[in-house]
């Protein structure tokens, strides 16, 4: 599914049938200013840079920062225990998976780990999703039709069907994509598991607070309770279809 070279103290993860030049640099930001390749990005705790890799793909690369007090102070620093138990491998592996399972994830690209002195920082690349408007995005401009709603809760079901867990799944982890598709984002520390309602429910009631919590930092965000139950009804219908 995919292989991993080893230089020195640098790991890097590719698909096996990968064609790209890929070496370290590319996990470097300013390698990509001075090639004039990086297209735009979206700034915060976990920033996201958009290069591009030819004329007609464009990637996403995104460096693993630790969140909460112990990010204050570590940072991107994470203890290395082993190549597998790293962050970015298991969130590689998974994508690696689910693409394989034709779900509707970004294209696994390359990974980069680099490991000193017990300590490991990573990368990920992965394919951007063309014309890609996040839900939240969405949401703030107008009322997301029946059919976009109904979509958001079927593919949360297929996913859930094929025992996917979602570590933080919310309404900016949820992409449209040019032509309507729906896709899910951002799989750190998301996993295969056995099927159980219990954390599938948990996953839904935390995309249920994302809204909420959403509607509560804009001036205009344009969803309601009956749009909820638009969503929920179309993933309790997909989630049980045998």
């Amino acid at each position: 599914m995919f292989k991993v070279e080893k230089t020195n103290n640098q790991y890097l993860l590719l698909p096996d049938n990968s064609t790209l030049n890929i070496h370290s640099a590319w996990f470097s930001v300013q390698y990509w200013r001075d090639q004039d390749a990086i297209v735009t990005s979206k700034q915060g705790r976990a920033a996201a840079w958009f290069i591009k890799l030819k004329e007609d793909k464009v990637a996403v690369l995104k460096h693993y920062w630790r969140g909460g007090l112990i990010g204050k102070l570590l940072s991107d620093q994470y203890l290395y225990t082993g190549l597998e138990k790293t962050r970015v491998y298991q969130e590689f592996k998974l994508l690696s998976q689910l693409h394989a399972l034709n779900l509707p994830v970004p294209t696994p690209i390359a990974a980069y780990v680099e490991v000193k002195l017990g300590i490991y920082r990573a990368d990920i690349i992965t394919e951007a999703v063309r014309g890609a408007q996040s839900l939240c995005e969405i949401l703030q401009q107008q009322t997301a039709s029946e059919h976009a709603l109904a979509s958001v809760g079927r593919t949360i079901a297929q996913f859930h069907r094929e025992g996917v867990y979602h570590d933080d799944l919310n309404i900016n982890n949820i992409l449209f994509d040019q032509t309507g598709q729906v896709y899910l984002i951002d799989f750190d520390k998301g996993a295969i598991r056995t099927q159980n309602t219990e954390w599938q429910k948990a996953n839904i009631d935390r995309l249920h607070r994302s809204f909420k919590k959403e509607a509560g930092k804009w001036p205009t965000f344009f969803f309601t309770d009956a749009n909820w139950q638009t969503l929920i009804k179309a993933y309790k219908e997909e989630v049980n279809t045998n």
